[in-house]
């Protein structure tokens, strides 16, 4: 299997590794850098669990490539919080109980931010089209469509960009 040198800065981070062709940036950013937020669901971008920002854009990082990612800047969930202090949105989802078991949180989170990044102040419908694609089998998502208003409104009036 051919290999190639990926650079990508993660969470702020300057990272080279060597990489087969096939790998996924999902696998990539577990197993070879050792962040393990980015959980790993379906493996076939329908649950995104696996959701993290790519140069600012929400992916899935199960339908991408490691070497894909050669140059750019990657979000994930560890990349959130900043100096112990946690960003508006975890504290939303813990003010209005946006998580249950937590499998779904990381990627939910981080399509939010990118949500909240294009759009910050959605409506409620807004909010459910833009998560659609994260799968949470505990919530029925009324907390989570919750949290993310409240994320909003707190980034809003606080000046904090997503």
């Amino acid at each position: 299997m051919q290999k190639h040198l990926v650079e990508v800065k993660v969470n702020g981070v300057i990272y080279v590794r060597e990489v087969e062709s096939r790998r996924l940036l999902s696998d990539f950013i577990r197993d070879d850098l050792g962040l393990k937020g980015t959980h790993v669901g379906c493996e076939h971008g329908q649950c995104g669990c696996c959701t993290v920002l790519v140069n600012g854009e929400s992916m899935k990082s199960c339908l991408v490539l490691a070497v894909q990612a050669n140059g750019g800047e990657i979000t994930t969930i560890e990349g959130l919080a900043q100096d112990g202090q946690l960003h508006p949105l975890q504290e939303s989802f813990r003010e209005h109980h946006g998580l249950q078991c937590g499998f779904c949180t990381p990627g939910q989170l981080m399509n939010a931010l990118y949500l909240l990044k294009v759009n910050p102040d959605p409506t409620e419908e807004e909010i459910r089209k833009g998560i659609a694609g994260n799968i949470c089998r505990c919530t029925g998502y009324v907390n989570i469509v919750e949290s993310i208003k409240g994320a909003a409104a707190k980034m809003r009036a606080g000046g904090a960009k997503a």
